[in-house]
């Protein structure tokens, strides 16, 4: 078996391999609408071929950046488009892409990898851990009526305005208002122009017939937008609401929740711990369904990785990490002083121990080192580590994707 990297001459076969792994077959490039593959990045590519030549596994991998807690945005390989051929299944074949594609990382300069689980129980062999949450509400649209605030919570109107288009006549604004969301939102990726002109992707990012509700502020700027559909069974369907703020995100889904001719409004991608639930008259009328992990967090770099996010609280953690995969074991010393990290090697006794995959989990304060110390993931070495690490990891507020990939 050989593992390499692909060029442009090898898109054809590449695209192919990929497809016959999952059982199925490439669509035919569609100008109006684009296709999902249509952004792959041929130079980050790996093949793996059997020995008689013929192809048997892809992996691969885009360029984004990822915004980090303290809106610090760094560069990130988001791997995808990871199959095997069934014939070749069970041989070794993914854990030598993943061994080759994490060198190729590391040797780009990159300390992390994210990449989205088709099965959760894949990944985790290779150092990834779920990073970031997301749900989905289901409110029955005679049951959407909003409760007033209370205790002198704002209660103001909403002094924006929201127009309904379509989402082939607004696409570079979805753009500019995702990118200002995603600097400030932590977990977010970011959308490369190349994919909102290929229309690669999932709605909105693809060309698919949409409708936009696109709110602007006061001074006629946009500022959010909520892209929807409604199919069968009366069901108004939002594939996600993308706002600037609290009050322009309730705006939009006041005005979801007040569409005429509609049975239920469903929000896809609803971030953890959202406030919508809250401002219902009816707290039960929000279903929560679709509970699931996001996206999966790598590290590459531990330092780099530590000394790149922002922290919110001064304190010295000493952290024993394991990577098995890679076969590497090395304790460091977090100091954060001032909001300022540092991150070096130390023989110094370990405050907790934990495997690389558990450090990707709480590394963008999305999942508390004290959940993973309660499931038996993470030792603690002294009582008081637990609550020092659960102040130290925390995020500005709860990490969250909406890009798939």
């Amino acid at each position: 078996m050989e593992i390499r990297s692909t060029s442009e001459q090898d898109l054809g076969v590449y695209v192919d391999t990929l497809h016959a792994a999952f059982g199925r077959f490439a669509e035919a490039p569609d100008d109006s609408r684009g296709v999902w593959w249509s952004a792959v990045e041929m130079d980050r590519g790996v093949l793996a071929t059997a020995a008689d030549g013929r192809p048997v596994g892809t992996a691969g991998a885009y360029s984004f950046e990822l915004t980090l807690p303290g809106a610090v945005p760094v560069p990130v390989g988001g791997v995808s488009m990871v199959g095997v051929l069934p014939s070749h299944r069970r041989r070794g074949v993914l854990t030598a892409m993943m061994r080759y594609q994490l060198a190729e990382l590391r040797a780009r300069g990159d300390f992390l990898s994210v990449l989205l689980a088709s099965e959760a129980s894949i990944y985790g062999r290779f150092g990834y851990g779920p990073a970031t949450y997301t749900h989905q509400l289901t409110v029955p649209r005679q049951r959407g009526a909003f409760t007033r605030p209370r205790a002198g919570g704002e209660a103001g109107p909403d002094t924006g305005t929201i127009e309904v288009l379509r989402r082939a006549e607004c696409g570079a604004v979805l753009e500019e208002v995702y990118d200002r969301y995603r600097r400030a939102q932590p977990g977010a990726l970011s959308r490369p122009h190349r994919w909102w002109d290929l229309g690669a992707g999932q709605p909105p990012v693809s060309r698919a017939p949409r409708y936009i509700a696109l709110h602007r502020d006061a001074d006629g700027i946009a500022d959010g937008y909520a892209a929807y559909a409604i199919g069968e069974s009366d069901t108004l369907t939002v594939d996600e609401t993308i706002a600037c703020d609290d009050a322009v995100y309730t705006a939009l889904a006041r005005f979801v929740l007040g569409h005429d001719l509609v049975g239920q409004v469903v929000f896809k991608h609803v971030p953890p711990g959202h406030p919508l639930r809250w401002q219902l008259a009816d707290f039960r009328a929000a279903q929560v369904g679709g509970d699931t992990d996001w996206l999966w967090v790598r590290l590459l770099d531990v330092p780099g990785a530590l000394t790149a996010r922002g922290w919110f609280t001064d304190g010295e953690l000493v952290l024993d990490v394991d990577d098995p995969f890679l076969g590497e074991r090395v304790r460091h010393l977090l100091t954060v002083r001032d909001g300022k990290p540092d991150c070096v090697p130390t023989d110094r006794e370990p405050d907790l121990s934990l495997d690389v995959r558990d450090l990707g989990s709480v590394y963008l304060g999305g999942t508390a080192p004290s959940t993973l110390v309660r499931a038996g993931h993470i030792r603690a070495h002294r009582p008081d580590a637990v609550p020092l690490a659960d102040a130290l990891f925390r995020a500005e507020r709860p990490p969250h994707c909406l890009h798939w990939f």
